[in-house]
């Protein structure tokens, strides 16, 4: 379940129903010939593409800020492509060294103007961490304000909460909760029927409750000219 909650100028909320995979980035799942369009990864969805594989693209993000993780495990939390089409408005990719001890999380975020952005991010012990926003993801927010976010690796639930905070206290709230299942054919059919092409549903949704917002008379925030930086450690 994904639910997204709005306080200033607006209140608007709205909850939705979707799957999300949670894969060993070394181990991304190849399903059965006659399923595999229901579910694939592809390296040209993160980080820009230009890379052989979704870990290389990460492995590079984090070298040109000095981390090497030395071939440590990486788990990743995304959605996958369904039937050719993908939208991850939030992947996140909890980041271990050769020993097995956390060393980041890397909160990738995609906009519905096909830019994309990385947080880096130092968590606690708790999973939480902030940093200050510096990307264009909402047309009803101004890349302004402050993220504090809550990242705790999955285990068998799936609790994760991103709130954006400006000068006027909390704006906006985007939870994720879920419950890990085994990732077999049944399953994926499963899910599949509950929420059909769930990519482009989340795609089409965000698009419905912006008209939704606009005939409200939110004010829309024209987007910048100039690229955003990449965030830095918090």
């Amino acid at each position: 379940m994904i639910a997204h909650a709005r306080t200033t100028p607006l209140r608007h909320s709205f909850r939705h129903r979707t799957y999300l995979w949670c894969v060993d980035l070394d181990r991304l799942p190849v399903l059965p010939r006659p399923v595999r369009p229901l579910a694939r990864f592809d390296a040209r969805d993160h980080f820009g593409g230009g890379t052989d594989s979704i870990r290389a693209g990460l492995d590079a993000y984090l070298a040109a800020r000095g981390i090497d993780l030395d071939g440590g495990r990486v788990t990743m939390l995304a959605h996958a492509r369904v039937l050719g089409f993908v939208f991850n408005p939030l992947t996140v990719y909890w980041c271990h060294d050769r020993s097995g001890a956390p060393v980041c999380v890397v909160a990738e975020v995609h906009n519905t103007y096909g830019q994309h952005h990385c947080y880096l991010l130092r968590t606690d012990g708790t999973g939480e961490a902030e940093t200050d926003k510096t990307f264009y993801v909402s047309p009803f927010f101004a890349v302004e304000g402050r993220y504090r976010m809550r990242l705790p690796l999955p285990g068998d639930r799936l609790r994760l909460a991103v709130h954006l905070e400006n000068e006027d206290g909390r704006a906006f709230t985007a939870v994720v909760r879920g419950r890990r299942r085994p990732a077999t054919v049944p399953a994926l059919l499963s899910a599949v029927a509950r929420s059909p092409w769930s990519t482009a549903a989340v795609w089409a949704g965000i698009r419905r409750h912006g008209i939704h917002l606009l005939l409200r008379g939110l004010p829309v925030h024209p987007r910048p000219r100039t690229a955003p930086q990449e965030g830095t450690p918090s």
